[in-house]
Order: C-alpha cells, then structure tokens, then sequence
C-alpha cells in the first residue's frame, strides 16, 4: 500500500469511528479520492426502519458530490471494516461507485487488522450500467 492510499485508509478509520450501527454492530469507514485529490470519508448510519440507513461509501460519494464542483471522477476508494476477511461494497453502494469511476479506479475493501482486497471497477462489477450506456 503506497502512502496515497494509506491516508486514504487512515481517512476510513477515523470515519469508522463514528459509525452508528447499533443493531448489526458492524462498523464501517469509507475514504476516497477524486482525480483532483480531493478526499472524502464517511461511516455508516443506520436506522430502526431497516434499510433506511447509510452505507459509509453512499456517504463518502454524497460528501464528495457537495464538496466538487461538476462531475467528479473517483480515482481510489478504501473501505474498512472488522473481521479476518475484507467487507465488500454492497451492491447498491458499486452501483454507485460505478457512477463517478472510470477504468483506472481502484477500490480497495481492508479490515482494522490490515487484510486488504484490491479491485479495479470492471472487477467489483462486471458488465456494469453507467453513464456512458445511455449516450
């Protein structure tokens, strides 16, 4: 891991934190970075209307959507989650990566020991639908 996705992991930890999942207890923390650099992090929130909660990638790409302007494009993402083996992007939260990814992003799923899987987008899903299906 080179020092760029280290403070990206970092990012996911502090965001991680705050998660609030009184019911399944299962924290998550999620960081990425625009093309530009920019980084946004966000944890999950649920709520007692499941699934009315907030996975912590839908989160960091609500933040980063606020915090750009135009359409940004998300160079790398890191999530972080408990367990011996990486969490992975629910689908909805890939749909949504999907949305602001090109082909050089990268998504990196890690847990709070270290483990970490690494996947370009084609890879966390495969054949998906985007914006560039409907031109």
């Amino acid at each position: 891991m080179d020092d760029s996705t280290r403070e990206l992991r970092e990012a996911a930890l502090a965001a991680r934190n705050h998660s609030y999942s009184p019911y399944s207890k299962y924290q998550v923390g999620a960081a990425l970075r625009t093309t530009d650099g920019a980084v946004f992090a966000a944890c999950n929130v649920e709520n007692v209307a499941f699934p009315e909660g907030v996975c912590a990638e839908g989160g960091a790409i609500s933040m980063m959507v606020v915090g750009t302007t135009g359409v940004p494009t998300i160079a790398e993402v890191v999530v972080v989650t408990a367990g011996d083996t990486p969490g992975s992007p629910c689908g909805g939260c890939r749909q949504k990566i999907r949305e602001f990814s090109d082909d050089a992003t990268v998504i990196h799923t890690t847990t709070v020991g270290g483990a970490v899987a690494t996947f370009t987008m084609e890879q966390l899903l495969p054949s998906s639908f985007g914006p560039d299906r409907l031109l």
